[in-house]
């Protein structure tokens, strides 16, 4: 799958959507497809968040009925090929020469992992654990989402690894496992991509 991201129509260069980024302007157009290296240009631009949903599982919805957050035995976790997949996310930063300020995550094992295997580092932030199972929390943690993003500097970008419902709660679209979504500070989609 390419990346795709918001562009000002057909024949549109990189240097196109650079300028109008600098320049605060970013369209609402439909969809097109992209290619990563525009996602590259806007993570050096900053001033961003990559929600990160966690890579492919074993299946699955949700957790088993004995699910305990502390131990990642009795979780829905990393499948082979989700790993695989966390490593080449990881690969694809470093060819981009790319490093996040921060990489946050929920406390969720295959979000931990994922963080780990593409970055090698991860800090657990609770507003980014999942409301699957109770979904009266979402309003206070998107809250804290969104006022976290407004502080995100320019030149500096942070990656979120996440659950689709939290994803999906900022975003209004839904992800892949292993698929994220750039938003800006205000919390808008600027691009979304598998960085394969």
């Amino acid at each position: 799958m390419q990346s795709q991201s918001l562009l000002p129509g057909k024949g549109a260069t990189r240097r196109d959507a650079l300028a109008l980024l600098a320049a605060g302007v970013w369209p609402t157009l439909p969809w097109a497809a992209d290619d990563n290296n525009n996602v590259a240009g806007l993570l050096r631009a900053g001033a961003c968040v990559v929600l990160l949903r966690h890579a492919a599982t074993v299946p699955g919805i949700g957790d088993p009925p004995e699910f305990k957050l502390d131990d990642c035995r009795t979780q829905r976790n990393l499948s082979v090929a989700g790993q695989q997949d966390a490593r080449r996310i990881g690969a694809w930063f470093r060819s981009s020469n790319l490093k996040p300020h921060a990489v946050l995550s929920s406390a969720w094992c295959r979000c931990k992992d994922t963080a780990d295997l593409a970055f090698g580092t991860h800090a657990v932030w609770p507003a980014l654990n999942s409301t699957f199972g109770d979904r009266s929390l979402m309003p206070d943690q998107s809250k804290l989402l969104r006022q976290a993003m407004t502080r995100i500097p320019e030149r500096q970008f942070e990656v979120w690894v996440t659950h689709q419902v939290n994803i999906s709660s900022l975003a209004e679209q839904s992800p892949a496992m292993g698929e994220a979504f750039v938003l800006d500070r205000q919390g808008k989609l600027l691009a979304r991509t598998t960085f394969a």
